[in-house]
């Protein structure tokens, strides 16, 4: 009996004017399609007049599910892997399923669609020599914590994808890491109406979402870190923090950003921030 294949399916980020006549026909000819969320899936499906069953397949249920769509694949049936928007596989615990694919002899089609972080990177006129795709940042603090640590240093540009309700958290993280001034170019809503680019700063972006409600699909593009001409001195440093205490951070605020920047320990730019400023008193 001869075995079915898996087509990778890539599905419009947000016009519908998007999805390709190959993707409309592999949805057509295959006899059934797995999808991370049905009720979204559907949608796209009645737009094209598209009438097949749907399996959902998603993060929480990835090994039962995976089982019983390679099971299927392996019994004869064709599958398509859609995601909710952009290609299976990225980001998305549809990689699972296409490795589990590859480990039980099946072939792996692919149907490319629209990608948001390379639509995203190239919208945004920031340097794409060499980037870096970082995806979503971890729940978890410590992990969160130790990602953004390990690119500290990254010279390559990253990109990140973020939701709304953690939008807020994510860009006061970095700031730790990467300082207030470090360039950031925030994409919004890809290909839908309300689609806008926004060039900034990591630190202005910080105090612009601090409050409120953001509303759709974020992507963060951020630029890499510039190669260090030299050593810097304590001196500099300083005027780093003053830069920063100008703007409106608290000394201590200051001196941990300016360290991060200049390599020279926090405590030494605080004490000479603070002397500094007990002199203006004086003078």
């Amino acid at each position: 009996m001869e075995i079915g294949k898996l087509y990778i399916v890539g599905t419009p980020i947000g016009n519908l004017g998007d999805f390709s006549p190959r993707a409309v026909e592999t949805l057509r000819s295959v006899d059934f399609i797995a999808a991370e969320d049905t009720r979204v899936t559907i949608k796209l499906l009645n737009h094209f007049d598209i009438h097949k069953p749907m399996l959902c397949y998603f993060e929480h249920n990835i090994k039962e599910r995976g089982e019983v769509v390679i099971d299927r694949i392996l019994a004869g049936e064709n599958c398509a892997l859609v995601t909710d928007a952009g290609m299976p596989a990225i980001s998305d615990p549809g990689q699972d399923l296409v490795r589990l694919a590859h480990e039980s002899g099946i072939s792996v089609c692919a149907v490319p669609g629209p990608t948001a972080f390379a639509t995203a990177i190239a919208m945004s006129g920031m340097t794409t020599s060499r980037f870096t795709f970082e995806g979503f940042l971890s729940g978890d603090k410590p992990r969160r914590k130790d990602h953004l640590e390990s690119l500290r240093d990254e010279k390559r540009t990253m990109i990140f994808y973020e939701a709304p309700h953690k939008l807020a958290r994510t860009l006061s993280d970095f700031v730790s890491c990467f300082g207030a001034e470090r360039k950031l170019c925030v994409v919004r809503e890809i290909t839908k109406i309300h689609e806008e680019i926004i060039h900034t700063t990591v630190g202005e972006a910080a105090e612009k979402y601090a409050e409120g409600k953001p509303k759709g699909e974020y992507v963060l593009i951020v630029e890499g870190t510039a190669e260090k001409k030299g050593a810097f001195s304590l001196d500099d440093a300083l005027k780093f923090a003053s830069e920063y205490v100008s703007k409106g951070y608290s000394p201590t605020a200051a001196s941990k950003l300016a360290a991060k920047e200049s390599g020279i320990k926090k405590g030494d730019i605080y004490r000479l921030l603070i002397d500094e400023k007990e002199g203006e008193k004086d003078g």
